[in-house]
């Protein structure tokens, strides 16, 4: 799949500067999330760019079968990407979107893996001590993986907390090597 990073990036701020000024987020981040899905279906997806449908064809028919779905803005959106050629790139919107959408609303999905599972009185615990570290809300996704050997390994974005065993040992190593 290509990387539409760069494409989508001024469509994302462009609706995230509408749900901004209609304090509609979650609507936009809804809407977003079912366009992606829909152009990720194989039949929608091998009728972007096809050669016997036009633009405006395309467009058209997207359009009315999304109406009674999506606002007209959302509708609208579609019929601007359709005709700049830029529809496959709305999954890459609907994250750039998300990323803005959290950064304003002060939060973070965290991904916690840890050698065990955890109990719920732990997770609170660590669930609050990443939320003070972060100074954020958070999301958390709980994983296992008995290759840590033991501790937990906390994934923030572009932040790694890395207080497993295996970390530990991977440390010692590097510094027994040098």
């Amino acid at each position: 799949m290509a990387d539409y990073s760069t494409l989508a990036r001024p469509y994302a701020k462009a609706v995230f500067g509408l749900a901004r000024e209609e304090n509609a987020f979650p609507k936009w981040g809804e809407a977003l999330t079912a366009l992606a899905q829909l152009v990720a279906e194989p039949t929608v997806a091998s009728l972007i760019g096809h050669p016997a449908l036009t633009k405006s064809e395309l467009a058209g028919a997207l359009a009315q079968a999304l109406a009674d779905k999506l606002s007209a803005e959302a509708v609208a959106l579609v019929r601007l990407l359709v005709e700049n050629g830029r529809l496959a790139a709305l999954p890459a919107i609907a994250e750039q979107y998300e990323q803005l959408r959290a950064e304003a609303e002060s939060r973070v999905d965290v991904e916690i893996t840890s050698a065990v599972e955890v109990d719920s009185a732990q997770q609170e615990q660590l669930a609050a001590a990443v939320r003070k570290r972060l100074q954020r809300e958070v999301g958390i996704e709980w994983k296992t993986d008995p290759d840590l050997i033991g501790g937990a390994l906390i994934r923030a974005g572009d932040v790694i907390i890395d207080g497993t065993v295996l970390g530990e040992l991977e440390h010692l190593k590097t510094a027994l090597l040098r």
